[in-house]
């Protein structure tokens, strides 16, 4: 499948816009615990090991557990 160069150039405008160089300075920022995906780290820890736990005891993902979460 051959792609027309009028669909093929502003693809690639829009995919190279979206490349971005960060600098030293802006990590920190970028760093901060409201930008990651779990900004409380505890919770979801707690989220996991409940997960897993459920999911171990129906022999899905990982070994098989108890499901109560206590392992």
């Amino acid at each position: 499948m051959k792609l027309p160069i009028r669909v093929l150039v502003p693809l690639t405008c829009l995919w190279l816009g979206a490349c971005a160089t960060v600098q030293p300075w802006e990590r920190g920022r970028l760093a901060r615990p409201e930008m990651q995906w779990d900004p409380d780290s505890l919770i979801a820890a707690h989220r996991n090991q409940t997960y897993f736990s459920n999911e171990g005891s129906n022999g899905e993902i990982g070994a098989a557990g108890g499901g109560c979460g206590c392992n």
